[in-house]
């Protein structure tokens, strides 16, 4: 008897398996088409599937929601769905749900930067229940890639008049592997593993994502056992780990798909002066803020495309520091002692290391007479009350890096627009006629060429002080089996991830 109930203790305690993970800020909406914060976009990715996704190289397009796809001519792409894959709430998945999601992401409903993926899209239709015809209007090098967005149920938002302020955002249906369960703000969030999704049932019962906001609590939480995977900052793992959290956690380090960027508001008559864009970023020492933050955990950045990636333009070196030809750039522009250039940099707390990177550059600018004051904010004020209306001067910010670089949403002029990603107003005919070239070319190498092309003429007009390409150190508990790193990070096959 005491056999028998150790085995079903044994089995309901396996089946119980909780992941604990953490974030910094509250999800903003929960909805694949406006996640457009960090946090809403990581726990969408649990809760929605796209047609398409990257498989482990990274280097090939496969099947999601898509069972197959097939190219019926340069403009024209059949996706089959797979059969027998439901919604949340039970209701079966279609070509219907495709089409809707197309329709709903380019209309005036939605303010979404991810919009601009579709612009050349014809028409959306479905053939039969599991056919969708996508005709595009041109060539164009992402026609699969823009498909690697989460779908959205017809079912339930069809005839919602308000999108962006729904209740969905907050109680999404998806198709993922993992349910939202409970959404208590500045709290947790809890995803449970959904028992009919199409791959299989998740082996890790329950996901919570604990809502810390201060770094420091997080590493403390993490060092205690609460959290299980998370990212160390450098300074973390040299110096405050001792051997017992060696001994519970495994270590794992990655190139990031990200950058960390000082950007300019463009529209303010300061930043519009080439010449103090050159200045200031002659002022600065890229290299010490590698060697003082990352601890050698991380590269110079040297433009907007992945290192490595087809579009990364190795010619272009990072400039070095030059404070003598940065104080008379500075003076051509009408500043010196008596009338320095003042701004202020604006960031937010939410990254550990971005305070004082801000802290750094203060100092740095210094040097050549530039008066810098700081404004570090939570997460969720900063975006809504500076990033979003564009209330900045300068902005100390990161972004993510595809692997398929479109610098469209970003560095074209049509970006420049309420919800674009365009914040920092930048507009260049050159750039834009790059841009618009690449996206017709189906041509790898000629894209490719292209790519480094813009990487170069972005480079050149300073709209940003590229800044550093930091490692991504993953940590994460000994007890979960299963994680197999690709060039995608540690998340690939984690429905198959034990945690004994």
């Amino acid at each position: 008897m005491k056999q028998i109930f150790f085995l079903f203790f044994f089995s309901i305690s396996l089946i119980a398996s909780t992941l604990h993970l953490s974030t910094s800020s509250n999800p903003a909406r929960l909805n694949p088409l406006i996640a457009t914060d960090s946090a809403s976009g990581e726990i969408s990715n649990f809760i929605f599937n796209a047609l398409v996704k990257y498989d482990p190289s990274g280097q090939n397009v496969i099947g999601d929601l898509a069972e197959s796809y097939i190219r019926i001519s340069p403009t024209i792409i059949e996706f089959k769905l797979r059969r027998g894959v439901k919604w949340h709430d039970g209701k079966p998945f279609s070509a219907d749900d495709v089409v809707f999601t197309y329709n709903l992401i380019t209309s005036p409903k939605v303010m979404s930067p991810y919009a601009t993926d579709f612009r050349v899209v014809k028409e959306v239709r479905a053939l039969d229940a599991h056919t969708v015809r996508v005709t595009y209007t041109k060539p164009y090098f992402k026609s699969l890639e823009i498909w690697m967005m989460g779908i959205v149920p017809r079912h339930i938002l069809e005839n919602e008049k308000d999108i962006m302020g729904s209740s969905f955002n907050t109680h999404p249906i998806g198709t993922g592997p993992y349910i939202l369960k409970k959404l208590e703000f500045s709290k947790q969030i809890e995803l449970s593993a959904n028992p009919h999704y199409f791959e299989h049932r998740p082996k890790i019962e329950t996901i919570v994502f604990h809502i810390i906001s201060d770094p420091m609590t997080r590493f403390l939480m993490m060092k205690n056992g609460e959290i299980d995977v998370s990212g160390l900052e450098p300074m973390q793992y040299e110096r405050q780990l001792d051997k017992k959290f060696h001994q519970t956690f495994k270590h794992l380090e990655l190139p990031s798909h990200s950058y960390t960027y000082l950007g300019f508001n463009l529209r303010l008559k300061k930043f519009q002066d080439p010449r103090v864009r050159e200045a200031l970023s002659l002022a600065i020492n890229r290299q010490e803020l590698v060697d003082i933050l990352f601890l050698n955990h991380g590269r110079v950045c040297t433009g907007p495309f992945l290192p490595g990636s087809k579009g990364f333009n190795d010619a272009i070196k990072a400039p070095k520091q030059n404070l003598m030809r940065a104080r008379a750039l500075l003076k051509s522009a009408g500043y010196d002692e008596k009338h320095p250039l003042c701004f202020e940099i604006a960031t937010s707390n939410s990254n550990a290391i971005r305070p004082y990177a801000a802290e750094i550059l203060q100092r740095q600018l210094l040097g050549v007479g530039v008066k810098v004051t700081l404004k570090v904010m939570e997460w969720q004020a900063f975006l809504n009350t500076v990033v979003m209306p564009k209330k900045f001067e300068t902005v100390l910010l990161g972004w993510g890096l595809s692997l398929t670089p479109d610098p469209y949403m970003i560095w074209h002029s049509d970006g420049d627009v309420p919800g674009g990603f365009n914040m920092i107003g930048y507009h260049s005919q050159k750039t834009d006629r790059l841009i618009e070239k690449m996206e017709n070319s189906t041509e790898p190498e000629q894209t490719a060429a292209l790519q480094r092309e813009i990487f170069a003429s972005i480079v050149q007009d300073n709209p940003y002080l590229f800044l550093v390409v930091p490692n991504n150190i993953h940590v994460y508990n000994r007890q979960i089996k299963g994680i197999k790193p690709t060039i995608n990070g540690i998340w690939e096959d984690y429905i198959k991830w034990e945690k004994k």
